[in-house]
C-alpha cells in the first residue's frame, strides 16, 4: 500500500513537468511558421544586399537581379569604397552634423526636462507646443527652413532689425552657412524627442530619495548631480544612441533645403546614397555603401547596449 502511494506521488510530481514540456513543444511548433517568416523578412534583404554588393550589377544592364552573379567582381566595390573621396567626405560631413546636433539637442532637451518636471500654470499648453516640431513632416520642415533662410527671408529680416541696416546673407549659397542652416533645422525638429525621452527618465526617479535629500539640506544642483543624473544613465544612453543613429539617416529636410549643395557642402551619407542610386544607378556600389553603414550603426548600437548593461 505504501509503495502504491509513493508511485502515485511520483507520477503526480512528474505530470506538471511533462505537461509543461509538451506545452513548450506545442508552442514552438505553432509559432515556428511565424518565426521563419520574420527571419526571412529580416535576413533576405541583408543577404540580397551582400550578394549585390559583390557584383557590378545595375538595372541598366538588362539582366534580372538574380543573375547578377554574371557580373561578379568580389570585394572590388569595398576597395573602391575605401578610396572614394566623395563617400569619405559625405561620411565625415554626417559625423560633423552628428557632433553638432546631438550635444545641442541633448542639452536643450535636458534643460526643458528640468523645467517641465514640476507643475506650473500653462504647463500642458507649453508641453504640447514644444512637441509640435517633432510632429511636422521632415520634408515640410525642410521647406519651412528653406524659406526662412532665403536672402529675403525672415532670418535676414530679423538680423536687419538688430544691425540697423539691410542684411542679405545668402545662407544656402555659402558652403559653411548652408551646413549651419541645415544643422539648425535638425536641432529644431528633433530636440523635442530628446526632451520627451529625458523627461520620462527624470519623472521615473524615486521622489522619496529626493525628499530625503531636501530634508538633509542638499541644494538643487547637488540633488540633481548626485541623485537624478546617475539614475538617468540608461535613459541618457538610449536618447543619445537614437539620435546618433537617426543622424546617419537624415535626408528629407537636408535635401529639400540644399539638395546636398552648394556643390557637396551639405551632402550627407543619405543624400550621397540617394544620388548614386537614382542618378548614377550604380546599385552594386550602393549596396556596398549601405552594408558599410549598417556595420557602423550596428557597432554603435552594440556599444550603447554594452553601456546600458554597465550603467
Amino acid at each position: 500500500m505504501t509503495d502504491m502511494t509513493n508511485d502515485t506521488a511520483h507520477l503526480a510530481a512528474d505530470m506538471p513537468q511533462e505537461t509543461g514540456a509538451e506545452q513548450k513543444r506545442l508552442g514552438f511548433w505553432l509559432t515556428l511558421p511565424a518565426q521563419l517568416l520574420v527571419l526571412f523578412i529580416a535576413l533576405f534583404p541583408i543577404l540580397m544586399q551582400v550578394y549585390i554588393s559583390l557584383t557590378d550589377w545595375s538595372p541598366l544592364d538588362g539582366i534580372p537581379w538574380y543573375r547578377a552573379y554574371e557580373l561578379w567582381i568580389g570585394l572590388l566595390n569595398y576597395a573602391d569604397l575605401a578610396n572614394d573621396p566623395r563617400f569619405l567626405s559625405a561620411l565625415w560631413r554626417t559625423f560633423i552634423v552628428m557632433v553638432f546636433c546631438v550635444p545641442v539637442q541633448f542639452l536643450l532637451g535636458l534643460g526643458l526636462a528640468i523645467l517641465f518636471v514640476d507643475d506650473f500654470r500653462g504647463k500642458r499648453v507649453l508641453y504640447s507646443t514644444i512637441l509640435v516640431p517633432m510632429m511636422v513632416v521632415p520634408a515640410v520642415a525642410g521647406y519651412m527652413f528653406f524659406m526662412l533662410f532665403q536672402s529675403g527671408g525672415p532670418v535676414n529680416d530679423i538680423l536687419s532689425l538688430f544691425a540697423g541696416r539691410p542684411v542679405t546673407i545668402a545662407w544656402l549659397a555659402d558652403p559653411d552657412l548652408a551646413l549651419f542652416a541645415v544643422i539648425v533645422s535638425d536641432i529644431w525638429q528633433w530636440t523635442p524627442l530628446m526632451f520627451l525621452i529625458l523627461l520620462a527618465g527624470m519623472v521615473s526617479v524615486p521622489q522619496d530619495q529626493q525628499m530625503a535629500a531636501v530634508l538633509l539640506g542638499a541644494s538643487w544642483p547637488r540633488r540633481f548631480f548626485t541623485i537624478v543624473l546617475p539614475r538617468m544613465k540608461t535613459i541618457i544612453i538610449i536618447a543619445i544612441a537614437i539620435r546618433v543613429i537617426e543622424n546617419f539617416k537624415v535626408f528629407d529636410n537636408f535635401y529639400i533645403m540644399t539638395s546636398g549643395g552648394p556643390g557637396v557642402a551639405t551632402e550627407t551619407i543619405s543624400i550621397y546614397i540617394y544620388k548614386v542610386t537614382q542618378q548614377e544607378l550604380i546599385w552594386g556600389y550602393v549596396a556596398a555603401i549601405a552594408l558599410a553603414i549598417l556595420i557602423i550603426l550596428s557597432v554603435v548600437s552594440a556599444l550603447a547596449i554594452k553601456k546600458m548593461r554597465n550603467a
